[in-house]
């Protein structure tokens, strides 16, 4: 966890900007009948065009550009030319982007559709505040990583949802995953402390069910031990001197 200089910080901005514009372009493209295989090619051809390099592929032999995963399948799905995307799916997009060397990591859930269960309503709504809240609980150096865990846990609990708690958001920037960890439950006060120019990933995840998870037999994909419907939600973020800034937004 180390402090970027302003120019890694500038490289950081830009490389956020891309994938973030990556993501919407994928997110607004899927649609029933597609493969997530399709959404990964997509993403790998617009990453090339727009002068970055994916993240994930070949990091710890991951096999492609794109994790999509679907439904009760938590983070790390790998794209397939065999997973056909149904109208009433949930799809989880995470993307991870190289530019002029740093990383940045982001990720959203859609749904396939136009009219979501109330519970699916509420699983995306209090995901995503969740991770507004915990943004919004970064108050500039000196804030603690349990403010952050603890402000998100308190969202999620009111949407009565499931807090995982085997994965975590994390430091990035350098590498995709850097101290330190921040978990999606934690305490007020407690945890490391962040000082300004860091940047961390915070990326709630929550079912409508449990938080146990277990692994898929292609050693990579997270599912749910339940069954249960999951979202995740993710935003790249700069600690600054007073408060945080958003860097994987368009």
């Amino acid at each position: 966890m180390r402090a970027k200089t302003p120019a890694e910080i500038e490289a950081m901005r830009a490389g956020g900007r891309i994938l973030a514009s990556v993501l919407d372009q994928v997110s607004r493209a899927a649609a029933p009948g597609m493969s997530t295989k399709d959404l990964a090619n997509m993403a790998a051809k617009e990453l090339k065009a727009l002068g970055a390099r994916p993240a994930f592929l070949h990091h710890q032999d991951f096999p492609d550009v794109l994790c999509t995963s679907l439904n009760q399948e938590l983070v790390h799905g790998i794209p397939s030319s065999k997973k056909i995307i149904k109208k009433g799916d949930l799809l989880s997009l995470d993307l991870g982007v190289i530019y002029k060397g740093l990383i940045t990591d982001g990720a959203t859930t859609i749904y396939i559709g136009s009219q979501p269960s109330s519970d699916i309503k509420r699983l995306l709504a209090g995901s995503q505040r969740a991770l507004s809240a915990g943004i919004e609980a970064v108050r500039g150096d000196g804030t603690r990583v349990g403010d952050i865990s603890a402000a998100i846990q308190t969202t999620l609990e009111r949407y009565k949802l499931g807090i995982i708690r085997d994965l975590v958001g994390h430091g990035v920037g350098d590498k995709i995953h850097e101290e330190p960890n921040i978990p999606n439950y934690g305490v007020r006060g407690n945890g490391s402390v962040l000082h300004g120019g860091v940047t961390i990933a915070i990326e709630p995840m929550a079912s409508l069910g449990g938080w146990q998870v277990q692994t898929a037999k292609d050693k990579w994909t997270v599912l749910m031990s339940d069954g249960s419907l999951v979202a995740h939600f993710e935003h790249t973020v700069l600690v600054t001197e007073k408060s945080a800034e958003i860097l994987t937004q368009i």
